[in-house]
């Protein structure tokens, strides 16, 4: 099936080089939308009215659970089926060079030349929460391309970094032997935004303590009787497709998208991913407006006790009442 052209002018032949499956048109785009481009939203405004098929996974978990290895497998698994599937794998960035080893596209390097699979990998650049600020728009860009499947691999986050929450349709959690007790499981808030458990490395001892364990925390939990109640699914993600438990895994996720689709909840997730992107623009724009002699002058009379943050802050917000 032909994918239909762009219509409008500026990006749209970058746009129809992309759709078409143009990697290098594609990766110029994100280019834009990574490095903060003044024409980043002539981009947006031109694939908008392309977007909202793709499925976005995200998959995320501490450092060392295995989480390049099982998206590698992922994409063997939905290539498997003809699916079209792209990977963002943020990366941390050095705080010394503000550079990152891009370790995921090593690990994935078997896809290199898959004309259906496109992998990206961006530096955190200093952003919390296990991604990258440009990790929205970059979604976007992806979905108005085609992809079916948009793998979002966080940075390794600890106990609360819960951002992916806000930006894909399915999150897993990946887990492993070894990573911590019962309690550690209990008081992990990143573990309360999994719609999906994965104990990976499930050939290793102690893993079903981990299956355990979860299903303990799960069980503490409360849930109305239409609501999604998230499976825990075991995988030795480096035995790539050979893997029984990533048959599952692709099972299960396939199950949480069709209950998603039934109960509504997709749609309630998606607006509020825009309203939380809104939101956010909104704030870094009222942040470049802030006149930064007004703010410090103000800093420095709450610091000498002459004013209180609370009117300060009335001060500021002063600014753009006209």
């Amino acid at each position: 099936m032909p994918v239909p052209p762009v219509t409008g002018s500026g990006h749209s032949n970058e746009l129809d080089r992309a759709r078409a499956g143009d990697v290098r048109a594609l990766a110029r785009l994100i280019s834009l939308v990574e490095d903060g481009s003044t024409q980043v939203r002539s981009v947006i405004k031109e694939l908008v009215p392309l977007t909202g098929g793709a499925r976005v996974i995200g998959l995320t978990g501490a450092p060392g659970v295995g989480k390049s290895t099982l998206t590698g497998a992922l994409i063997g698994a939905y290539r498997a089926q003809q699916r079209r599937v792209a990977v963002l794998a943020v990366d941390p960035t050095s705080p010394f060079t503000g550079g990152a080893l891009l370790g995921d596209r090593i690990r994935m390097q078997e896809y290199a030349t898959d004309d259906g699979v496109f992998i990206r990998s961006m530096a955190s650049r200093g952003h919390l929460g296990g991604l990258a600020a440009a990790t929205p728009q970059a979604i976007r860009v992806l979905d108005a391309a085609g992809f079916e499947l948009i793998i979002i691999e966080t940075v390794g986050v600890g106990q609360a970094e819960v951002a992916i929450a806000s930006l894909a349709d399915t999150v897993a959690v990946l887990l492993a032997p070894g990573m911590g007790d019962a309690i550690q499981a209990a008081k992990a808030g990143i573990l309360e935004v999994a719609d999906l458990y994965v104990v990976n490395k499930a050939d290793k001892p102690d893993a079903q303590h981990v299956v355990r364990d979860l299903r303990n925390m799960i069980a503490l939990g409360e849930r109305k009787p239409d609501d999604w109640k998230p499976p825990i699914v075991t995988t030795v993600a480096a035995r790539g497709p050979r893997d029984e438990g990533l048959a599952e895994l692709v099972r299960r996720l396939d199950e949480h998208w069709s209950w998603l689709q039934a109960s509504g909840e997709l749609e309630r997730r998606r607006r509020a991913r825009a309203r939380e992107e809104i939101t956010a623009l909104a704030f870094d724009q009222l942040r470049a407006r802030l006149t930064e002699g007004r703010v410090e002058e103000l800093a420095a009379r709450v610091a000498d006790g002459d004013l209180d943050p609370f009117q300060a802050a009335d001060e500021v917000l002063a600014q753009f009442r006209d």
